[in-house]
Formats: structure tokens, sequence, C-alpha cells
């Protein structure tokens, strides 16, 4: 038996934009996306049996198809011609569920680079985010991670110069927030502002980690939901104390501070587990391939 195993790493979007939808029912985005050391960890077997399984240690977590890491091992034998195989995967989950961090599409980019590891690298770089494609809209990016620039449905990607040095405070409410349901709200509302793409791009490629703080946006927090409120009250309490920019993540429900001094985040992180069941410590990585 064949085994290996492999991290999933978390994704947060330093910015998110939607340009509106698409004909296919999907949206144009633009998001500039970072993936960070909180990471899901993956144990997948090789095996004889013809069935793809996952286990995890979140009871609630599908075990079949729905789950995207099984999707993963499926799409990987599919594309690698070798159906017959049988794929089971653990799951250790730590990226909490609901929160925009991409854990599944982290999880489901970590069974394709373990099962392109344990077939000898049939597949380049590319040729597995081609494959992640078909899985989810955040996979494609999760395959590689570290900084880049995501648009279309997220699926195309322009690596970016790595994040500056810092430290990310990130916090999630108990609640999550339906992502099909903030796309509708976000159709039927008038977006006030958009992020400043290009001044994010600007402030990586000079390495100015304060131009990057002060332009995190995601146009979600526009919507008027009783949660977003929430959301903004975590963004107040992280730079009370001493962030020097919060945001949202994705469709949320998590929230992200940035901070500099990693003392000062670690407080951040003390004070905010006294109102939050979750909230931890992450620095960015560079890409994983």
């Amino acid at each position: 038996m064949e085994e290996t195993n492999e991290k999933a790493y978390a994704k947060l979007n330093i910015s998110l934009d939607v340009l509106g939808k698409r004909p296919d029912g999907y949206h144009d985005m633009v998001m500039v996306m970072q993936s960070v050391s909180l990471h899901d960890e993956l144990r997948i077997k090789l095996n004889d049996s013809g069935e793809l399984s996952a286990m995890s240690d979140l009871h609630f977590i599908p075990n079949d198809e729905r789950n995207l890491a099984v999707r993963a091992a499926r799409q990987f034998l599919d594309a690698a011609g070798d159906e017959g195989r049988g794929v089971e995967i653990s799951i250790k989950k730590r990226i909490p569920v609901g929160a925009g961090m991409a854990g599944g599409s982290a999880d489901a980019a970590a069974v394709l680079r373990a099962m392109n590891r344990l077939y000898g690298g049939r597949f380049s770089t590319g040729e597995l985010e081609e494959i992640a494609a078909g899985i989810g809209s955040d996979v494609a990016f999760c395959v590689a991670g570290g900084t880049a620039l995501a648009q279309g449905r997220g699926e195309l990607l322009s690596r970016l110069p790595d994040m500056p040095g810092c430290h990310f405070v990130i916090c999630k409410p108990t609640f999550s927030i339906s992502t099909p349901e903030l796309f509708r709200s976000i159709d039927s509302t008038p977006l006030r502002h958009h992020p400043d793409t290009a001044g994010i791009l600007e402030s990586l490629d000079r390495g100015e980690l304060e131009g990057i703080c002060r332009r995190l946006y995601n146009v979600f927090e526009d919507i008027s939901d009783r949660r977003i409120k929430t959301v903004g009250e975590i963004k107040s309490r992280l730079l009370d104390c001493g962030a020097a920019g919060a945001v949202m993540t994705g469709t949320g429900s998590a929230v992200f501070g940035i901070f500099t001094d990693e003392t000062m985040a670690q407080k951040a992180q003390s004070a905010l587990l006294r109102e939050y069941r979750f909230c931890c410590t992450a620095k960015p990585i560079k890409p994983l391939v």
C-alpha cells in the first residue's frame, strides 16, 4: 500500500472584488489571495479496492464525493487513466469550516499534490491547476498557494511577489455565512466601493506592507446583514489591538488583522479568545510547488 502525508494550507483574501454575474451563473472575481501557515493534516493511502473515501475528526464532514478531497482523488485518477484504484483519505481539521478560508479547497489541492507525488510527478503544476479548476473555485489557487492574483471564477491565476513578512491574527465568530446567499445579495446590491487592486499589486512589487494594509477590502462587507455587523466588531477589536489593517476573508465569517509585531499579534489573539471561540495566529507562506 502506497501512502503519504500532506499539509493543506488555509487561504486569506487580501482583497476581493466582484465584477458581475456571468451567463454561466458564476461571478467574475478579482482577488488577491494569500496562503498562510494554518493548515489541515492529510494522510493519503492508495489501494486496489476501487473505492474512494475520506475520514475526518469532524463528524459532519461527508466521506463521499460531496467532500472536495474525494472529488479531487477521483479527478486525479481519471486524468491519470487509473480509474480502478482506491484511495483512502484521513483529514485532521484545523482550518475552521465555513470561514471563507478555503478549507475544503485546500484539502482537495493537498490530495492532488500528494497523489501526484505518489504517481512519480505525473503532472506539472499547471496541469494540476487545470485538474483543480474542475473541482472548485479556490482549488486551483490552493495547489501552489503563496501570493497570487485570481480572476474569473478564481481559476485564472497570476503569481505575485511574496507577501512582506508579517503576522496574521484570524478570528471566526460562531456563525458561518452562506456563500450562495451572499452572492444573491450582492446581485441586488449596488456596490459602493471596490478594492484598489492596482494599488495592492504596486505595494507588493515594492514590498510595502503598509500600502497593502491600507488597501485591504472585501466587497461582501457592503452587504446589509446583521452578521456583517459582527464582522465589523471583530475588525474594530483587531485594529484596537494594533493591527495595521483588518478585513473579512472570502464570504466570511472569519476576519483577520495584519500585525508587524509578533508579540502584539499574540496579545491580540489572547484578547479575542476571551470573546470568540476560534482565534489563531499565522504567517504568510511562499508557493508550495
